[in-house]
């Protein structure tokens, strides 16, 4: 039968001709002389030896594991995969590996892969949280795009407030009075605080809260512009109910009648015929931004907890610069 044993230290030092404390010197960066680990290195590269982190890890007094937690809503959302980009980005320059999971927006998952990921002992955890409470108190934790709910921690926001009213804002000042919003669950903070600033704006028209994805946002759009006083523009303050919108216009054919602005940008919103006018969130640097947040705790930063707001910014392509009538 082959030999299916991962490759050891040991078989590396056999291999090379030279000690164990040798081999384990080079593998945790002293290469010592160049001759060694020249060998060393071409006994690793054809045993296909790899380090064992786990192992090393327990041997540490600190039990640090070069490992952090990232717990989003959905990873199939381009939105959070944005942010885990970001977080990616600056986890691996400190050369800590991130491991993602989605909730789903169900507390009971959430809480579930909080302590899973606590049990495999990462050294921090970033989370977008639910209604719940999540994180484990022993583990240094990050809150992004939604502050946590009876936690005082780190955490990590989009101005929503301000980019819903400047969207609104930019509907009225080409004319539009009737303005509807189109909203996520209504129990989300995201969802409140563009709520509020479509009201700062002025927007006082028909409010659809609750809506669970572009189908329900392509039948709720239907309705409305089919129904008696349609409006004459809506504000769609999701991606994914923008992205139903965008159907239900062109299935109406409407999407040169009525106006729209989305709050966060679609892939490809620049080819659509009008070009979608959109609050275009930072998710990128939300990620950055809270990982840096995360790292400052694992180095034993013990300050108060600070809240970050990112902002917004609104890009003008068309669909929001339609008039009324």
């Amino acid at each position: 039968m082959p030999d299916t044993r991962r490759p050891t230290m040991k078989d590396v030092a056999a291999l090379a001709r030279v000690s164990l404390s040798t081999v384990s010197r080079v593998v945790n960066g002293d290469p010592g002389r160049p001759d060694l680990a020249r060998r060393i290195q071409d006994a690793i590269d054809l045993l296909g030896y790899e380090r064992d982190h786990t192992a090393s890890t327990l041997r540490r007094a600190d039990r640090a594991s070069a490992s952090i937690g990232l717990l989003v809503a959905d990873v199939g959302n381009p939105f959070f995969a944005a942010v885990a980009r970001g977080v990616e980005e600056i986890a691996r320059e400190r050369g800590s590996v991130t491991m993602v999971a989605s909730s789903d927006e169900d507390p009971a998952r959430e809480r579930e892969l909080a302590g899973a990921f606590a049990a495999r002992r990462v050294d921090g955890l970033i989370v977008v949280p639910t209604d719940g409470v999540t994180a484990p108190a022993r583990v240094p934790t990050v809150y992004v795009d939604r502050p946590p709910r009876h936690v005082d921690a780190d955490t990590v926001l989009t101005d929503n407030a301000g980019g819903a009213h400047s969207a609104v804002a930019h509907l009225r000042s080409h004319g539009h009075r009737r303005i509807a919003f189109l909203g996520d669950r209504s129990t989300l903070h995201t969802a409140g605080e563009r709520l509020r600033g479509y009201r700062s704006a002025g927007g006082d028209g028909q409010v659809i809260m609750d809506l669970d994805g572009s189908s329900a946002a392509f039948d709720a759009v239907t309705a409305l512009l089919t129904g008696d006083e349609p409006p004459t523009a809506l504000f769609t303050a999701q991606n994914l109910i923008t992205a139903g919108a965008v159907r239900a216009l062109r299935a109406l054919g409407s999407q040169h009648r009525v106006a729209l602005v989305g709050f966060d940008d679609l892939p490809l919103a620049d080819a659509l015929d009008p070009g979608l006018t959109v609050v275009a969130q930072q998710p990128v640097t939300l990620g950055r931004t809270a990982a840096r947040l995360l790292f400052e705790r694992v180095d034993g930063n013990a300050a108060a907890p600070r809240t970050e707001v990112v902002p917004t910014t609104l890009v003008v392509r068309g669909s929001g610069e339609i008039r009324p009538g």
